[in-house]
């Protein structure tokens, strides 16, 4: 007997239910259902993401209905267009043999008259965005006055994208008899006023332990150098090459900068956050569903409503701000009770946010380091070897067989699996031959004592590394950390290859490591600031000592023999852009892109790669996205790049 015929739901939802081949309800949909369909309530419901959430509210509110009365009845408030999409479609599955029952997705980015016009035309449920909602009730398109149920799916995360004030705008305009349902995977202060305000008495269940994390997924971190960050996400994607995982960026520009950088490394991925269209959207997730798609670099806000099966790894390139958010992401794995991964790739920097999130998910991180270039080459190989093993073979070949058979001929058996091997093993080799083990000491006492941000100690010792004079300051409307941000952003560095930043009046000093010399002096020379050139010279002091971002270096002084401060030239205050940080008119504008100095083709469509239309958004294809670190190209299937050097184009102003 199936375990949902327990739970009290009617044939037809019974029918749909085998017919989507749900066997077994998870437990918070066992908990749920009964309760919801025995009575009117209120409920606050507590699970992790890819429990089986939808569901546990779905049947319920579809028995529910009256599919007579074609007035609204429900809605169900999402945080993202992609999760209303896919709670509509589901809900529509489920309603498959229900008769009259309509529902409708209320979403921005499509036509509100339309939307307007399939409300208007009868639908019980309406699944929505809060925002596009909040326009359609502003524009008197939309009447859910009488409405029965109101249910909040992944609440935490709308409050966390600053969704509070139209939630209760929503809420205050429909009826106090409703029955409330508000599901969250965490419970923050904001969840919590929400439920007082608008809940009578709600039951509550939770699935786990109350914030906890899912019990299938498995979670680790790798402790590497700021500047290696990209070259662990490859090390790690080649030494697990079944990889189908979604990679986690903190904003748009990084979440493209680090797709691009993979698909020019031959990596089969793709960007996904909200500068893209809808249709590219919808192109990208089609793509990512059917597994032409093993990386998607994205958003957490792109990210909700991926709900996709089979995903094998999580990888956090970043960790998020609120660490809370951590969980969300983490839940894209290990669903349906299958293991998942969940990768942190980590500076010393932030080891101690480590601990917050063991705190909040109650599980225990594994520490582990990158792969080295020999051990990635064995897994390759073994990989390679089953990957033949496996294959099926097309007979079709079979009329080719003499002509390669003459070609082959003499080889013996061992020298053929060698040289077929080769192949594809030898870019391996070569790449990992001449590339560097990037793997970090371990974390030790640092993941307790850690400083996170400037003050703290740097991940290596500052011997070797080379200061800077240069010729702007506070005058221009800089301080330690605004000057930093141009300064990597201008350079195309990571977040801790500037550093020591020492802001004076009319100058300043800052130090990197040696490798980047060539790149700060042949850069900086030749950008103007309003109209002004900046001058950059290596500095004798060494700003040893402390650092302090109040102009007072232990280190001291003006550098280079200095008597006083460059002469002032003009006004020429940075002017500040919607990025956030400061734009200088170049003479020589840095490489598109700010990858690896290849060309490629463009790409078509809106899946990660260049294409010679500008992209929407603030991410522009004249602008060189801020990557932290730059590295030579993985040996991957790709191989139509062109090794000519990329075209310098000037920056606009």
């Amino acid at each position: 007997m199936n375990k949902f015929e327990q739970l009290g739901l009617s044939e037809s939802l019974l029918k749909a239910i085998l017919d989507l081949g749900f066997e077994n309800p998870t437990e918070v949909q066992e908990k749920a259902i009964p309760l919801l369909l025995e009575k009117d309530t209120d409920l606050v419901a507590l699970a992790q993401t890819g429990t089986g959430k939808t569901a546990a509210f779905g049947f319920p509110v579809i028995q529910k209905i009256d599919a007579n009365n074609r007035n609204t009845q429900a809605l169900i408030l999402s945080p993202t267009r992609e999760l209303c999409l896919q709670i509509t479609n589901e809900l529509k599955n489920y309603s498959k043999y229900e008769k009259g029952i309509n529902v409708v997705a209320v979403y921005g980015g499509a036509s509100i008259t339309e939307q307007a016009r399939d409300i208007k035309r009868g639908a019980q449920i309406i699944v929505a965005t809060p925002g596009r909602m909040q326009d359609m009730i502003n524009r008197g398109l939309v009447n859910i006055s009488q409405i029965n149920y109101c249910i909040l799916d992944e609440a935490d995360e709308m409050l966390n994208m600053g969704f509070y004030e139209d939630i209760v705008n929503i809420l205050s305009t429909t009826p106090d008899e409703k029955s409330t349902w508000l599901f969250s995977a965490t419970m923050p202060a904001e969840v919590a006023r929400i439920g007082k305000q608008f809940m009578h008495n709600p039951e509550e269940i939770t699935v786990g332990t109350k914030n906890s994390g899912s019990a299938t997924v498995s979670h680790e971190f790798y402790l590497v150098n700021a500047r290696d960050r990209y070259e662990a996400l490859k090390r790690l994607a080649d030494a697990n090459p079944d990889i189908f995982s979604v990679v986690f960026c903190r904003t748009k520009r990084d979440t493209q900068a680090v797709a691009e950088k993979l698909i020019e490394d031959g990596y089969s991925a793709a960007a996904l956050h909200g500068d893209l269209s809808q249709a590219q959207r919808d192109g990208v997730m089609k793509s990512f569903r059917g597994r032409q798609i093993q990386m998607l670099v994205a958003t957490d806000v792109a990210a909700r409503g991926i709900d996709v099966d089979n995903i094998t790894h999580v990888v956090n390139y970043q960790l998020p701000d609120e660490i809370e958010t951590y969980n969300h992401r983490s839940g894209r794995t290990g669903r349906a009770g299958k293991l998942g991964t969940s990768i942190v790739i980590v500076t010393k920097s932030e080891l101690r946010k480590i601990s917050s999130i063991e705190r909040i998910i109650k599980q225990k991180f594994e520490e582990k380091t990158i792969p080295s270039g020999i051990e990635i080459c064995e897994i390759q190989l073994l990989h390679l070897a089953n990957k033949i093993k496996d294959t099926e073979v097309d007979h079709e070949i079979d009329n080719y067989l003499p002509a390669i058979n003459n070609v082959l001929e003499g080889l013996t058996k061992e020298e053929l699996i060698k040289k077929m091997v080769s192949v594809e093993f030898n870019r391996f080799i070569a790449y990992y031959k001449k590339n560097r083990d990037i793997s970090n000491q371990s974390s030790g006492s640092e993941r307790r004592d850690r400083n996170d941000g400037e003050g703290g100690q740097r991940e290596f010792n500052n011997n070797g590394a080379v200061r800077y004079f240069v010729n702007i300051g506070s005058r221009d409307n800089f301080d330690w950390m605004s000057l930093k941000d141009y300064l990597k952003e201008t350079l195309d560095l990571g977040r801790d290859d500037v550093f020591k930043v020492d802001v004076k009046e009319g100058f300043s000093f800052f130090n990197t490591d040696p490798e980047h010399t060539d790149k700060v002096m042949d850069i900086l020379n030749n950008v103007q600031l309003e109209g002004r050139r900046i001058n950059v010279e290596i500095s004798k002091n060494d700003g040893g000592g402390r650092r302090d971002h109040n102009g007072r270096s232990s280190g001291g002084g003006f550098g280079g023999g200095r008597s006083s401060a460059p002469r002032r030239e003009g006004n020429f205050a940075p002017r500040r852009e919607s990025s956030g940080g400061f734009r200088s008119d170049r003479n020589s504008a840095p490489r598109e892109g700010g990858f690896a100095r290849r060309s490629a083709a463009p790409r078509e469509g809106g899946f990660g790669g260049r294409s010679a239309a500008p992209r929407t958004g603030g991410f522009s294809s004249d602008r060189a996205p801020r990557t932290e670190g730059s590295s030579e190209r993985a040996p991957r299937r790709s191989e139509g790049f062109s090794d000519a050097p990329r075209e310098r184009r000037p920056r606009k102003s």
